[in-house]
């Protein structure tokens, strides 16, 4: 089996990788945003850099946070007013898949 991008940084990169997750799990325990919303603004980001592969790793994790299908594709819309309609055309296909199943 093919190691994700991800696994890959971990195994090459250990030091580094474990300080990044650091990162993750501080941003993640900051109390500013609850993490609905930070998932939200994730995929949002993720969107407005073309990388669908956050985006579909992301989805569920907002969808199981309680995120409806509309806040999701508000969050991608309003990636149109920097970045364009690319990012929104890869990853509407994936919001569809997991909201309508």
């Amino acid at each position: 089996m093919e190691l994700s991008p991800m696994e890959l940084f971990q195994k090459e990169a250990p030091e580094a990788a474990a300080a990044f997750n650091g990162l993750i799990q501080a941003l993640i325990a900051s109390e500013g945003l609850d993490q609905k919303t930070k998932q939200l603004i994730y995929i949002a980001m993720k969107t407005a850099m073309g990388d669908d592969r956050a985006v579909r790793a992301h989805l569920p994790i907002a969808k199981g946070l309680g995120a409806t299908r509309e806040e999701i594709l508000d969050a991608v819309l309003l990636t149109l007013t920097v970045s364009g309609i690319s990012g929104v055309l890869n990853v509407l296909p994936l919001i569809v898949e997991m909201y309508d199943k």
